[in-house]
């Protein structure tokens, strides 16, 4: 009895592509196909601002966008001051609800909005002190029935500008890992954050800022329905399968993630942030991307 078997998911690549890639035993175009970052003038620095720049973390659950560049002293001023605004906060009176008493109420008044109402209350929410700060926040864009919902960490500096989640050099390389498993970022796919909201100087997000976030994004897979959920990054991961695993654990295999009747399957994976800083770690995500494709092709 012959056993038909599926082909294999194929994506031309150039002869130096594919030497470079045999070179590190695996077939992943997207490593190569990265976008480069449209050039931009190189601003000035003075000598003193340069033993300002921060070193990037090597942490897989980093949430930082890009590489920091030396900033001017008056912002580094400021962004030291924006980290100690939250500790002056504790124990003060607040026009800002507590997480306690703002958990459970949002929990109540999201569940009875759909995707285009809910997306209005992301953009004007004050249920935590991270909306005094931002530019945007940041709700999540692409199809009303995704095949996958992709779920990021927090905004980084180009979202919180933008509006919009994972743009700029994150972005193009997420383009790039999506097209690779043959998926399109506005067609089939919606990508949003666990915390929608930039934190300052793009640390990482607080628990009582995740708990505030929380009720959104249970109520956007319900509404959206997807296939699989894709969470990048070990603040996602943790959040949305209520754990502290290691993330490269969670990786491991297939997560489940239930909300309203049926359970969604949830594959984790590295936040494209920190595969541009580590990208021989690219070969690791592309087996994660070809379980998310596994998951949304049908079987015989």
């Amino acid at each position: 009895m012959s056993v038909s078997r599926k082909p294999v998911l194929q994506v031309p690549v150039s002869a130096m592509q594919h030497a470079w890639l045999s070179a590190m035993g695996v077939n992943v175009p997207w490593i190569v196909t990265e976008a480069a970052p449209q050039s931009a003038p190189t601003p000035s620095i003075e000598p003193e601002q340069i033993t300002q720049v921060q070193a990037v973390s090597s942490d897989p659950s980093a949430t930082i966008d890009q590489a920091p560049v030396a900033p001017a002293p008056e912002a580094l001023k400021a962004a030291l001051e924006a980290l100690k605004k939250p500790q002056k906060r504790v124990g003060s009176q607040s026009p800002v609800p507590t997480i306690a008493r703002q958990s459970s109420h949002m929990g109540e008044s999201v569940k009875h909005q759909d995707l285009e109402q809910l997306q209005a209350m992301i953009r004007v929410c004050q249920a935590c002190s991270l909306c005094e700060q931002r530019t945007h926040a940041v709700a999540g864009e692409g199809s009303a029935k995704p095949s996958v919902l992709i779920v990021g960490e927090a905004p980084g500096e180009h979202e919180d500008i933008e509006g919009r989640p994972f743009v700029g050099r994150s972005g193009q390389l997420l383009d790039n890992m999506l097209q690779a498993i043959q998926l399109d970022r506005f067609e089939q796919v919606f990508i949003t954050n666990m915390v929608k909201c930039r934190p300052p100087a793009n640390r990482n997000p607080r628990e009582d800022e995740i708990s505030a976030c929380s009720p959104y994004l249970l109520r956007q897979i319900e509404l959206l329905r997807p296939t699989v959920v894709l969470a990048m990054g070990r603040f996602a991961a943790h959040a949305l399968l209520s754990t502290k695993e290691p993330l490269q654990k969670l990786r491991q295999e297939t997560q489940v993630v239930t909300t309203g009747e049926n359970p969604i399957p949830v594959v984790v994976t590295y936040h494209p942030a920190y595969l541009l800083r580590r990208p021989t770690d690219k070969r690791l995500a592309w087996e994660d991307l070809k379980r998310v494709r596994a998951l949304l092709t049908p079987r015989d």
